[in-house]
């Protein structure tokens, strides 16, 4: 069965070990950020320095091993239709968008989605890690190390897949930010099988 995530907005779920979480972009060009915390012991949680070291790239797709903070196997992406995500970027927030943005209004972006969507999970925000920012493309300069963020290369309908390696949480958004969306915020769907 298809879940639908909205836009702007966060869920949260139990994923168990060996089932597999499809994540879609239904529309194209839309960022999913997705976190996980091992559901045995919260303060094991998604790594990305601990990732990023293992796979020694950090442009991570099919095959590709997402680890957790005590060196853990928690996701694995089994198949992948973008194979362009980006896991340097921290969730989106209020702070974010005015301290690069400007933006006075309140506006609690993915962390604060997923503040609220894990909190009845006994997770608060100080607690939620950098993201694995499902189908957002982050250029990284070779000689500068400059980082941009350019419009998703996901077409309407693309997937990515990840088996899970033990009884997990997982906290999965439809990003709020605008760049990272090229300007027009949309649904995201899921799939737990």
């Amino acid at each position: 069965m298809t879940t639908v995530i909205e836009p702007q907005s966060g869920v949260a779920f139990v994923l168990r070990a060996r089932q597999t979480l499809t994540v879609i972009d239904p529309e194209g060009e839309q960022v999913a950020d997705l976190i996980a915390f091992a559901l045995a012991d919260k303060a094991e949680v998604l790594s990305s320095g601990r990732t990023l070291d293992y796979a020694s790239k950090i442009y991570l797709s099919t095959g590709d091993l997402l680890y957790s903070n005590r060196s853990s196997v928690m996701l694995e992406i089994t198949e992948d239709d973008v194979g362009r995500h980006d896991f340097l970027l921290a969730p989106c927030s209020a702070e974010m968008f005015r301290k690069l943005y400007g933006h006075t209004e309140p506006h609690r972006g993915c962390f604060g989605n997923l503040r609220a969507a894990l909190e009845p999970h006994g997770i608060v925000g100080d607690q939620i890690p950098t993201a694995f920012n499902v189908f957002m493309n982050v250029p990284v300069n070779g000689e500068t190390g400059t980082l941009t963020v350019e419009p998703p290369l996901s077409k309407p309908g693309d997937t990515t897949r990840f088996k899970a390696h033990m009884d997990l949480i997982i906290g999965l958004t439809a990003c709020s930010a605008g760049m990272s969306n090229n300007f027009r915020f949309k649904p995201i769907h899921y799939v737990i099988e």
